[in-house]
């Protein structure tokens, strides 16, 4: 009975020490959830009936931020306009101006992972116009 109880107490351990060991399970989510903003994009834009490409890219600094090269057709030589993903809408930063210091609001809404649909305004100071547009990914 004694030779019972202590081979007991040392296998019990190795039951505890050993169970508790192993792989930890991740409960939070592996994707990035910019990652179906991301890409180039076909642009369809109502406001003149523009067609030209933006370039979506994440935010290293961030982690819900991307920058929007060439929104509203500003050219790729000016500074990205600046955005925020949150599920799947993507918001322009209020405070900004892009390109020759125009000021865009707004927000688009990805469907499935191919169409962002864009609603914003644009500014230059003297006249504020109301944009839509359509981002199909290529």
């Amino acid at each position: 009975m004694k030779k019972i109880k202590a081979l007991a107490f040392p296998v019990l351990l190795s039951c505890l020490l050993f169970c508790g060991c192993g792989k930890e399970i991740s409960l939070a989510p592996s994707t990035d959830s910019r990652a179906a903003f991301l890409g180039n994009w076909s642009v369809q834009e109502t406001w003149v009936k523009l067609n030209y490409e933006v370039i979506i890219t994440a935010d290293t600094s961030s982690k819900m931020g991307v920058f929007l090269y060439n929104f509203a057709d500003i050219g790729f030589s000016y500074a990205p306009a600046k955005a925020l993903v949150s599920g799947n809408t993507i918001t322009l930063d209020p405070n900004q101006s892009i390109g020759d210091n125009l000021v865009v609001r707004g927000s688009g809404t990805i469907t499935g992972t191919s169409v962002i649909n864009w609603s914003y305004t644009i500014s230059d100071g003297a006249t504020q116009r109301q944009v839509s547009s359509v981002f199909s990914k290529h």
